[in-house]
């Protein structure tokens, strides 16, 4: 199983495995930058692809494109969803969720790249809105992950950059092979 598979049942050493893997990612890049070009990184990705080249899986039992963004798409909600808990109570417990069984659930392999980047372009939209709005002690604020432990809202954005990075990656080497 790969670092960056993260289910919902993960032990507190595999959530901190896919937290050092994620921010590794990172670096030392400012990840509000990164979270600002991620949208228009996405869709030069998949710009002049046919349906067929979004729709085809890496491999077998692997994502195609279009589950990609699709999964950013959903990401974007739970992230959203985590944020606003945080800005707006007190240590809010921060639940897991396994994206395999969202994946599988939810249809990842039947979504429309297109549509999917349509709603993640509006969701993340929305979201750096709200982070723009934050000052120092916003950024400071934090839930308990289930899984992770206590993550700040500025934690989360280095958390949701390094985990466009991967995904940018993953649909590049998708589109390459």
């Amino acid at each position: 199983m790969s670092v960056f598979t993260n289910p919902a049942s993960s032990s507190r050493e595999q959530g901190q495995a896919y937290t050092a893997a994620i921010l590794g990612l990172l670096g030392d890049q400012d990840p509000m930058a990164v979270l600002e070009g991620t949208a228009a990184k996405v869709k030069a990705l998949l710009k002049g692809l046919s349906k067929e080249q979004l729709m085809k899986p890496e491999a077998p039992g692997k994502w195609s494109v279009a589950a990609v963004v699709r999964h950013l798409a959903d990401s974007e909600i739970v992230w959203g969803w985590r944020m606003r808990m945080v800005l707006a109570h007190d240590r809010p417990e921060i639940t897991g969720y396994d994206q395999d069984a969202w994946a599988d659930r939810l249809r990842y392999m039947e979504a429309d790249a297109k549509e999917a980047l349509a709603e993640f372009e509006v969701l993340r939209a929305g979201n750096l809105r709200l982070l723009r709005r934050c000052g120092p002690d916003d950024l400071k604020r934090h839930g308990v992950h289930a899984e992770r432990g206590q993550e700040s809202v500025a934690h989360m954005m280095k958390m949701y950059a390094g985990h466009d990075m991967l995904h940018l990656r993953q649909i590049g080497r998708i589109v390459g092979a």
